[in-house]
């Protein structure tokens, strides 16, 4: 669970906003009014400088509680060390990286092969699932101040769970999520892709974690904001290194 107490962030220089002068073509002349006004709102936001810097969201235990630790095994009425000795050791990893279904998940999970209610595993999940506490209201008041947001995390096809209960995509894209990649934090692919895809340089992107570690393993490629300092420069209109989350 992410304390709100602020600690200092790990932080690389930012540089000045960049701008995009790309515009798409003008409508053809035999759309329809509504066709045509749809593709002038398109071409007046493509205009607009592109808002600078990106952030990129890790999701579980920094915008979503996770039910890893407390939720799934008492599922299996297990401690934490009783499930993780008794699980498949990279069982988990190669669903998030979605090399294998949930099908294959049930089969395997357990070393010894036991069966287990899968169904029921995915309905104590949804029912642990929600906002950590605060993390909405920042992410509209981001999503108000035109910042462009992606997840970028670990996790399998369930964030589809996710997003039926909490609809995180009202707020961020989940564009880069592990199961659609094929890779995982904190290989240095998986960031080098969203960079690529992003199409901007690393220092314009903003990697927000609950993870000290997973920060600092990022922290030669892309500005580091940790999560606890991003809820204060919202609280307080604290300016940092030139980015002032609460314009």
């Amino acid at each position: 669970m992410v304390s709100l107490l602020p600690r200092v962030p790990y932080l690389a220089s930012l540089p000045k906003p960049a701008s995009s002068s790309l515009r798409p073509p003008p409508p053809a002349m035999s759309s329809s009014p509504s066709a045509v006004a749809a593709a002038a709102a398109g071409a007046e936001a493509a205009a607009r400088p592109r808002k600078l810097p990106v952030l990129l969201f890790d999701v579980m235990d920094t915008l979503v509680r996770d039910p890893f630790y407390h939720h799934i095994p008492a599922f299996f009425k297990m401690s934490m060390k009783e499930l993780l000795e008794s699980k498949h050791p990279t069982i988990w990893s190669e669903f998030e990286k979605g090399l294998i279904d949930e099908n294959e998940l049930a089969k395997r999970f357990f070393n010894d092969g036991r069966s287990f209610d899968l169904e029921g595993l995915k309905e104590c999940m949804v029912r642990a699932y929600e906002y950590i506490d605060g993390i909405e209201d920042i992410l509209c008041c981001l999503k108000k101040n035109n910042y462009e947001m992606h997840a970028f995390t670990n996790y399998p096809v369930w964030y589809k769970l996710i997003e039926d209960k909490l609809e995180l995509s009202k707020y961020l894209s989940w564009t880069f999520c592990s199961c659609r990649t094929g890779k995982r934090k904190p290989s240095p692919d998986f960031y080098l892709e969203a960079v690529d895809h992003l199409n901007v340089d690393p220092a314009s992107c903003i990697f927000i974690d609950d993870s000290l570690k997973m920060l600092r393993l990022y922290g030669r490629t892309c500005v580091l904001w940790e999560l606890n300092y991003l809820l204060l420069s919202l609280t307080v209109k604290h300016k940092y290194n030139k980015v002032d989350f609460s314009a």
